[in-house]
């Protein structure tokens, strides 16, 4: 018998990705590739008397529109009496047609192969005002449940029917409150809910499992680490060295191996700030590229980009910014850097460095969190608050080709511990746990 499993659209619906977009999509091929059948279920605006006809077609255009997370609907007086007069009742999503004639195009990401697909307008925020009002989840109702239903995420939805699992990817809102502007006392009190209630719950590392247990008195089996794979999806084989080259040259004018590169949010944890004064405390010559869009509190991390010490800096010139790029083009300029760059302050599994492992690149790293257990001893591991060991580090992978040499073959070796076999296994024993 086929088992059916629910995936929330919470994150793949983000025109830009995230790492819980990654995630998503990587659960959704794992569970393709051990035999299940996939639900998925938005948040993207759709009417529920909207013509059978039209709805595929404005799901899509939606998507495109880049009306998903978090989208505000325009306030009518009907829908501001309703959320006035939130009542505890059970809302059923509206069924968007699986017909095979839609060409997703760069859209395939965000709505990966599924049996059906369901969407709620907006779901997930009026999931937060229900929480807050009622100190439980929202629950959803469709036809034919799936026996277990995978949020991706810790959100206050439960669907009705079925056995509702939860990723908890790490608790930094909890651990680093100055690190993240979430509503502290929501999320906790979410957390302890999910904890108390929840049909599984599962994790992404031992070190996010730990900080669970430890935050909130519960057992260690509680939760589960299933850890997670490397989402390189279609792309694991890349551009033979002589093409990288060509495109690197033509597209971001870069030499093959010639740039060191970080990929991630501008923000207070992933340290950005201290990367780039290590850096330019390093004095070497080969550039900087940092990919990632500007997040909270991004101004302090790029000060010393913008002239923050009274004057633009000479070395701020070798480094360089570009905002966004498409999932294919962040892998390949993973694949020809001379090495990643990557110390965060806290990481509750740390994808980028496992994608650049996986494909090739050394990796400087932090020794905090999650990160000595995902790059093992294939990393050069650093305290994220110390500049200059930092600095020196940096200068030891742009200097010693040998370092760079076995880091690269170490760090190949090490990204197999987290293949799509591996997580695949996992995924199923937890499965046919949760359904007992």
């Amino acid at each position: 018998m086929t088992l059916r499993i629910g995936v929330d659209g919470y994150n793949l619906a983000l025109p830009a990705g995230t790492g819980v977009a990654s995630y998503g999509r990587a659960l959704c091929r794992a569970i393709q590739a051990i035999g299940g059948e996939i639900d998925l279920i938005y948040g993207v605006t759709m009417r529920s008397d909207t013509p059978l006809h039209l709805r595929e077609t404005l799901f899509y255009s939606r998507l495109g529109e880049q009306l998903a997370l978090g989208e505000r609907l325009k306030m009518t007086v009907k829908r501001r009496l309703m959320r006035a007069t939130m009542l505890p009742t059970v809302r059923k999503p509206v069924e968007i047609p699986v017909s095979g004639r839609i060409i997703a195009g760069d859209l395939a990401d965000r709505v990966p192969t599924a049996r059906r697909i369901f969407t709620r307008s907006g779901l997930f925020d009026t999931s937060v005002r229900y929480f807050r009002r009622y100190g439980k989840p929202m629950r959803i109702e469709l036809p034919d449940p799936p026996a277990i239903m995978h949020w991706t995420y810790p959100v206050p939805v439960e669907l009705v029917g079925a056995r509702n699992v939860y990723t908890l990817h790490d608790i930094v809102p909890l651990v680093m409150p100055y690190a993240s502007l979430e509503d502290k006392g929501y999320y906790k009190s979410l957390l302890q809910w999910l904890l108390d209630h929840a049909d599984g719950l599962c994790t992404v590392s031992e070190a996010s499992r730990r900080d669970i247990v430890e935050m909130f008195g519960v057992p260690q089996d509680r939760i589960d680490n299933l850890y997670q794979a490397a989402d390189l999806g279609d792309r694991a084989v890349v551009a033979a060295d002589e093409d990288l080259r060509v495109w690197l040259d033509r597209l971001f004018d870069l030499d093959l191996h010639g740039y060191f590169l970080f990929a991630g949010a501008i923000e207070p944890k992933k340290n950005v700030g201290r990367l780039i004064e290590a850096y330019l405390q390093s004095g070497v010559e080969t550039p900087l590229v940092i990919v990632g869009r500007e997040g909270w509190r991004a101004e302090p991390e790029l000060r010393l980009l913008n002239g923050g010490n009274g004057a633009q800096l000479k070395g701020a010139a070798r480094i360089r910014r570009i905002d966004y790029l498409p999932r294919g083009q962040l892998l390949r300029l993973m694949r020809g850097a001379r090495a990643m760059l990557f110390p965060s302050l806290y990481e509750g599994f740390g994808l980028p460095v496992l994608e650049g492992m996986a494909l090739g690149a050394p990796v400087l790293t932090s020794d905090v969190s999650s990160l000595p257990e995902i790059t093992g001893d294939a990393a050069l591991r650093v305290d994220p608050y110390a500049v200059d060991a930092m600095a020196d580090a940096i200068r030891s992978l742009d200097g010693d080709s040998a370092l760079r040499k076995r880091l690269s073959a170490l760090g190949l070796a090490q990204s197999e511990r987290f293949s799509s076999a591996h997580f695949e296994r996992r995924l199923a024993e937890f499965y046919r746990k949760t359904v007992g």
